[in-house]
């Protein structure tokens, strides 16, 4: 549920095979998104509320905000990119975001089977970038690659770490590996007007969002 009294609904689907980079963009160009193994995207009849959104990273300009907290998190932050993994030290990082930011409770801790079948188990190239304070985890982002474009699948942070903004910061970096790796764009996931969690994304500017079927530029 992304909006008071409506309730969002995202029929699953599961790929009969491992998809190629040009497969997955034309996937996310239609406004899939990715969880575990399957694929999904809003059907909803009465409302169109979710909207796909991604970055023009040719057109992005940070704004001054942002670009202070990409100076101040290069100057804080260590960079790793792997393939996704279970470890203890994921698990325990993960249930701490989840629990501390009030997003579950106690009883609905994941495990590492939990975990694996959430952020491991995929149908198409995903890569896993960590974010290291002083050799501490303390980020991972989970982000598949398609063929001109990365796409944002799932961040979580070490609580203490909120005054750095690690949340824009792997958005910034997610750009620069763009940009390094010649892809046109970074998706963001859904945005939703009036959804508190959601409506950040439309603050990296210019930005593009799927509306009735059509790549939207915003200003």
């Amino acid at each position: 549920m992304y909006l008071p009294g409506r309730v969002a609904r995202l029929p699953l689907r599961l790929p009969a095979r491992q998809l190629s980079h040009t497969e997955f963009r034309r996937r996310l160009e239609e406004g899939d998104r990715r969880q575990g193994v399957l694929l999904y995207r809003p059907s909803c009849p009465s409302c169109q509320a979710c909207e796909p959104i991604r970055i023009d990273v040719e057109a992005f300009e940070p704004s001054r905000t942002q670009r202070r907290v990409l100076r101040r998190g290069d100057a804080e932050f260590d960079i790793e990119i792997d393939r996704p993994s279970v470890t203890t030290e994921k698990v325990k990082l993960y249930n701490r975001h989840k629990i501390e930011r009030g997003l579950v409770s106690g009883e609905d801790l994941v495990d590492p089977v939990g975990y694996e079948q959430f952020l491991v188990e995929t149908c198409t190239d995903t890569i896993e970038v960590h974010f290291r304070r002083r050799g501490a985890l303390v980020g991972v982002a989970v982000t598949d690659r398609a063929e001109d474009a990365l796409s944002a699948v799932y961040f979580y942070f070490d609580p203490d770490q909120a005054a750095l903004s690690p949340g824009t910061y792997s958005i910034l970096k997610h750009v620069e590996l763009c940009r390094r790796w010649n892809l046109r764009h970074l998706y963001l996931g859904l945005y939703v007007g009036g959804c508190r969690s959601l409506e950040y994304k439309a603050a990296y500017l210019p930005h593009e969002r799927l509306v009735g079927g059509t790549w939207r530029r915003f200003d």
